[in-house]
């Protein structure tokens, strides 16, 4: 009997041993590394630059959705009125907008990411941003037109109704296209305009659009862009003009070939007419002209009032035009007789009319008065180098993406 229940301990014993062994012993794989319990994923934690129910958010804020342990997938902000949305995109994991907020306005974020271990979850949030007033809304307004045809001489002209202080940033944010190559710049003629021209004359038959990313910048002493615009206009034929003072002749060229020669009479020898590049700024084909808009009193002996000037073109701020002078068509190709103006016979300047457009050229030679700067658009008066210098951004070319360094032939020699 005792030997029988000493060997039942024994067996018990070894069985025990084995379940011990067993327990501490791990399994080999075929190439003999040790299995291990894959990890598992984790949540995803989506977070935005913009606190939940934040107030007086900057208009300036470019909203960003991040995530950790995941990835971004899908991310909507709009206007809490839904008619609204703000573009953006995924770059580098995050998601960034690409425009800027709208002053006094409620927005609903909407993100979604998908975490390592595969599932889904939302981030969902309201802000509002700062009020703004007119008073701190600055405004651009662009010459040319949207969808006008100009002349090769035609700056793009932008006036601000308000002063902006950071004229670099907002000229970083300026761009100009065009389906030909052109070099060009901006020149600030001060905070409220600021003027774009290329290097030479543009090419004739060009497509150009200038793009103002503006709303919402800050322009400084908290003033913001009121909007942004994109205008698309058109290069037309290349119409230069020269007028010989000294030899009252305008000679028209279209695209490079002379096309007339035109008697003219300019300004007398008290009122001689400016010598230097001038653009066509405003066509008339009726206009009444009276000297005192050009600081000419009624009473003085040089005063005059004409009532309906026929085919007149604006070439100055102080009152220079080209226009229709029935009155002194025998002096015309002879006489220099005029205040100023450029004069010639009604059908001429009826034909010149029916041919030039805002923006042609039209240069003045051979006069002994110059032309005072900004006194009309001056712009092809101003050497390159100086007008680089006006930029708000030195050290480089214009930012604009489709700037570039080739030239084309000078034609303003």
């Amino acid at each position: 009997m005792n030997f029988r229940g000493s060997r039942a301990r024994s067996l018990g014993a070894v069985l025990i041993s084995g379940l011990l062994l067993s327990a501490c012993t791990s399994t080999s794989g075929d190439d003999g590394s040790s299995e291990t319990t894959k990890e598992s994923g984790r949540p995803v934690e989506l977070t935005s630059n913009v606190k939940a129910q934040a107030k007086q958010v900057r208009v300036d804020t470019l909203v960003t959705v991040g995530a950790e342990n995941g990835e971004v997938q899908d991310v909507t902000l709009r206007d809490a009125a839904g008619k609204k949305s703000v573009k953006g995109s995924v770059q580098d994991g995050t998601w960034k907008a690409t425009q800027r907020l709208e002053p006094g306005t409620s927005y609903v974020l909407t993100a979604t990411g998908e975490g390592t271990d595969d599932k889904v979850k939302q981030l969902k949030q309201t802000f509002t941003t700062q009020a703004l007033t007119l008073q701190q809304q600055v405004y651009p307004s662009v010459a040319p037109l949207r969808g006008e045809t100009v002349g090769v001489g035609m700056p793009i002209i932008v006036t601000f109704d308000l002063p902006v202080k950071n004229r670099a940033k907002f000229q970083e944010h300026m761009h100009v296209r065009s389906d030909k190559r052109v070099e060009g710049s901006w020149n600030w003629l001060s905070d409220r305009e600021v003027h774009y021209r290329p290097k030479n004359y543009w090419p004739a038959n060009t497509k150009v659009t200038v793009d103002l990313d503006l709303n919402s910048l800050p322009a400084g002493n908290g003033i913001y862009g009121q909007r942004g615009q994109s205008v698309p206009f058109t290069i037309g034929s290349r119409m230069v003009s020269v007028v010989d003072v000294a030899n009252h002749q305008m000679r028209v060229t279209k695209d490079g070939k002379t096309i007339r020669t035109l008697p003219v009479t300019t300004g007398d020898a008290t009122h001689q007419t400016r010598q230097g590049t001038k653009v066509i700024m405003e066509k008339f084909d009726s206009v009444d002209m009276d000297a005192a808009s050009t600081g000419v009193d009624a009473d003085a002996p040089d005063y005059y009032n004409i009532q309906g000037v026929k085919w007149a073109m604006r070439l100055t701020n102080s009152g220079e035009f080209v226009h229709a002078a029935p009155w002194s068509v025998g002096s015309q190709g002879r006489a220099n007789v005029s205040h100023g103006c450029t004069g010639m016979s009604t059908a001429n300047a009826g034909w010149l009319y029916s041919v030039s457009k805002r923006g042609d050229i039209i240069k003045y030679v051979n006069s002994p008065r110059g032309l005072e700067d900004q006194n009309g658009w001056t712009d092809w008066n101003v050497s390159w180098s100086d007008w680089l210098e006006g930029s708000a951004i030195q050290e480089g070319a214009d930012p604009s993406p489709t700037a570039s360094s080739a030239t084309t032939p000078n034609p303003n020699a």
